[in-house]
């Protein structure tokens, strides 16, 4: 197994919905061949898995299946013998999830909590007679399942050879309205209706004054413990299959989580309680030894997070937008970043780093150039990108969108707004026929380029 963080290596973010497809088809061979070309080594993406009705991809209906509106429109029929093999390896989760999807059509698509009681709480004999009733139609969504599951591997092979890591991401918390909920509530603190008892989400921060309150029912943590976190050890097999690196989104939430009352309507009043991450982590790495994860680290960041992140020796993150302030100790800023870190001129949640600086007083945007000690210049994502790749950081991360140049009309999200998100997509236009050999110089001369 290739170590993708044990040398000095550059990515590129963009979602496969942004692809001009948005689709697991030939449009992402022929990106992963310009990431290839530029020198680029990984390819970062947001969550595979079935957005919400937002088109968000951190608040999914599963936590395993993957979103059939990434299909290829041109998918090939199903292979019997190779259907079955993937039924079986998948068996933790394929059929509950089939068996939710279909419940979920049958009710109108109401939360599974509004279920009749019989489905909401799982009676066997009631489960059994609709899968039996069902059955055709379950098998349909299980080789949906498969088809995307084919489509994506067709993927990772062409980046493999291509010397491309892909490089994948998930929410520590799973949506309350979900199968993974609704299969095994005892994991979940769920009160007998099914309802949660307290919620997710983070005190107030950069991005909200008054937090955000994402409201997700929390993990039933001696639960897992007593079943040798079983579930999590499913759910990191097969981000694995699929990924070569994975980024845990709210990595503080294996240390400790804001707990707040399901009564609260925000996310200022609540408290912090601690969670058994170093025993989960312990399981996992038994079972995966190499562990490749990338601990997603912002925000509002503790000792023992830190210690826990260097433990398992995990990269962190610093996100250069976030570097202009007056804190020396700010571990943003670039004379700060250190080598076990993953560098980002901006994430998914970031506007662009043009849009960033347009929206900038003029003697903050003065204060930038006086903390990256550079003379002015019109073309600050450039400016961004090539500090980050100067950088210490063993992984330098831009999103397409800065290696474009696009302002804000070309923002992937704005937390905290609930629309208006998720859509963007760039054209093949777009890529000038000189974009992948700037990029390659930039990286060879900053001692990113590898396998070319």
């Amino acid at each position: 197994m290739v170590d993708w963080l044990s040398v000095r290596r550059a990515g590129i973010l963009l979602h496969v919905t942004s692809l001009p497809s948005s689709r697991l088809d030939d449009d992402a061979l022929r990106w992963i061949d310009f990431i290839a070309s530029a020198g680029l080594s990984v390819w970062q993406v947001l969550p595979l898995v079935i957005p919400d009705a937002n088109g968000s991809p951190y608040q999914s209906p599963s936590a395993f299946a993957m979103n059939p509106g990434l299909l290829p429109t041109n998918d090939a029929k199903v292979n019997g013998s190779e259907f079955e093999e993937y039924c079986a390896v998948e068996a933790a989760w394929l059929k509950d999830f089939a068996l939710f999807e279909v419940l979920k059509r049958r009710f109108g698509d109401r939360a599974w909590v509004d279920w009749p009681d019989n489905f909401r709480h799982r009676d066997a004999a009631s489960l059994r007679r609709v899968a039996l009733d069902a059955r055709s139609e379950m098998t349909r969504i299980q080789e949906q399942q498969y088809r995307l599951d084919r489509a994506w591997r067709r993927i990772r092979q062409h980046a493999q050879d291509r010397g491309v890591a892909l490089f994948g991401d998930i929410p520590v918390f799973i949506a309350h309205d979900s199968a993974d909920t609704w299969s095994q509530p005892e994991d979940f603190l769920l009160d007998d209706d099914g309802q949660p008892t307290h919620v997710t989400g983070v005190p107030p921060d950069y991005f909200s004054e008054t937090g955000q309150r994402w409201g997700n029912p929390h993990y039933r943590w001696e639960r897992m413990q007593q079943e040798d976190y079983a579930w999590w050890i499913t759910r990191m097999a097969r981000q694995f299959e699929l990924f070569d690196l994975v980024r845990i989104d709210h990595f503080r939430g294996l240390v400790a989580v804001w707990m707040i009352e399901a009564s609260c309507d925000t996310a200022i009043d609540g408290h912090w309680q601690e969670t058994p991450g170093d025993a989960l982590l312990g399981a996992l790495r038994a079972r995966f030894p190499d562990l490749p994860i990338v601990a997603e680290d912002l925000g509002i960041i503790t000792e023992e997070v830190r210690a826990l992140r260097r433990k398992y020796g995990f990269p962190g993150m610093s996100v250069l937008q976030f570097a202009f302030d007056h804190f020396d100790d700010n571990p943003h800023k670039p004379a700060n970043i250190t080598t076990d870190t993953v560098v980002y001129t901006g994430t998914h949640d970031n506007d662009t780093c043009a849009g960033w600086f347009e929206g900038l007083r003029p003697e903050e945007k003065g204060f930038v150039f006086d903390v990256l000690e550079v003379e002015p210049t019109e073309d600050i994502a450039r400016l961004m990108i090539e500090t980050a790749m100067h950088s210490r950081a063993d992984l330098a991360v831009a999103p397409l969108q800065d290696f474009l140049g696009l302002g804000s009309e070309a923002r992937m999200n704005t937390p905290g707004v609930p629309t208006g998100n998720w859509h963007w997509k760039f054209s093949w236009d777009m890529l000038d026929k000189g974009l992948a050999g700037r990029i390659h110089e930039m990286i060879a001369d900053t001692g990113r380029l590898h396998g070319r």
